[in-house]
């Protein structure tokens, strides 16, 4: 009966956790979805040939216009190299992709505070540079094009695409049916890409929970002295983020759980930076570029760990590192009561309905990747039996045309 209800609890402090955020994600991703379909994406691909801070500047813009999944920052990374973009320029947009988006950021404020947020998103700036630094300093241009050639060969598969289309005003846009069906498309693409890691990371949140104190202060250095445990701390953090599994937004909570039982600030931002390095992406950087998946990993950590770091000594001096730590309760067991929160969530709930039935009343099923494509949006088509297919990209339909 314990073990019950040990297990009862658990998915209880998920609940709430999910419940807490509910409107937060749906209007994160709403925002996403938005950008994504409405702001023009070709144009910038073709500026992203250079490894000059133009190039920097703009792929991460771009980024954070896009999609806040993991796997789709890095298929659309990984594009956008075999397309022409610098290895570089890819890898910015990769990590703004996942660290300077609208969910990851309203969803970090609700559970750490406006502290944590500033912080990421001071720390993902700061990230990005110092990736784009170590890229150019230990990836050749001779390296690059073996590694182009690689991901070029490697099997495409899905890639997560704008629906938008180009040359409408917004004011246009707004009254537009076709136009929001575009944002709906994007916005259940989104969610049906990263509900499992979402679900995940809210449900091993809830029973991290449970854990008495004494296990974190097992697995973080809590005593030690300030350095130490600051090198420590920002050296774990990432490690546990990797063998979580969890990426994007769903490792928000427990990041919230893992700071209210011990982890310092940095190991926080650490751990948060993490979510481009578990091991599936790992296992799918080493397919795209082969042998310079392994420097990849290692300049992506350096760079997390020392972003990290400095954020922490930036925040210090300007005495924003929060005193106070949540207890582990108030992160997992909110409760539910009719307040704003639930206000919210009716409304944006509400909202996600309606972006859904748009896309069931004029979607279709691409029948090689599963994802509900726009029917109107005049994408790529094949009749086969006197029945017609559509598909989200000519990459799925080839491979459907293919024996």
């Amino acid at each position: 009966m314990h073990v019950v209800s040990q297990l009862g609890q658990g998915l209880w402090n998920a609940f709430q956790m999910a419940w807490e955020v509910a409107w937060a994600l749906v209007l994160g991703f709403l925002l996403s979805g938005i950008v994504q379909a409405w702001v023009p994406r070709s144009r910038m691909q073709r500026a992203l040939g250079g490894r000059d801070a133009r190039a920097l500047g703009l792929a991460t813009a771009l980024g954070a216009a896009s999609s806040s999944c993991s796997y789709a920052a890095v298929a659309i990374a990984k594009s956008m190299f075999q397309k022409g973009a610098s290895f570089a320029a890819a890898m910015a947009f990769q990590f703004a992709s996942t660290n300077l988006v609208f969910e990851l950021g309203i969803v970090t404020w609700i559970f750490l505070g406006w502290q944590f947020t500033l912080a990421e998103l001071v720390g993902g700036l700061v990230l990005i540079v110092l990736m784009w630094v170590l890229v150019r300093a230990f990836v050749s241009p001779r390296l690059e094009e073996q590694a182009r050639s690689q991901a070029v060969a490697a099997d495409t598969g899905h890639q997560h695409v704008s629906a938008g289309r180009e040359g409408i005003g917004l004011r246009r846009r707004l009254a537009s049916l076709d136009s929001w069906a575009d944002v709906a498309h994007n916005f259940r693409g989104d969610w049906k890409m990263l509900w499992r890691e979402i679900v995940a990371g809210f449900v091993i949140a809830g029973f991290v929970s449970l854990l008495p104190i004494k296990v974190f202060n097992a697995l973080f250095v809590t005593d030690a002295p300030g350095p130490l445990r600051l090198l420590e701390n920002v050296v774990v953090g990432p490690l546990v983020a990797v063998l979580s599994f969890v990426c994007s937004v769903g490792n928000i909570p427990l990041a919230a759980v893992l700071f209210a039982g011990g982890i310092s600030f940095a190991g926080v931002i650490a751990f948060v930076f993490a979510d481009l390095i578990i091991v599936p992406l790992v296992i799918v950087y080493r397919r795209y570029y082969g042998a310079l998946a392994w420097r990849l990993v290692a300049i992506m950590f350096a760079s997390m760990v020392v972003a990290a770091l400095l954020v922490d000594g930036i925040f210090s001096a300007a005495g924003l590192v929060p005193e106070k730590r949540p207890s582990v309760d108030s992160i997992a067991s909110r409760g539910i009561a009719w307040n704003y929160t639930t206000v919210l969530n009716v409304i944006f709930l509400a909202v996600a309905a309606w972006l859904v039935a748009l896309t069931v009343r004029r979607g279709a099923r691409d029948p090689v990747c599963g994802m509900t494509v726009d029917r109107r949006a005049g994408g790529p088509t094949v009749v086969r039996g006197g029945r017609r297919y559509f598909f989200c990209s000519e990459d799925c339909k080839a491979r459907f045309a293919s024996p």
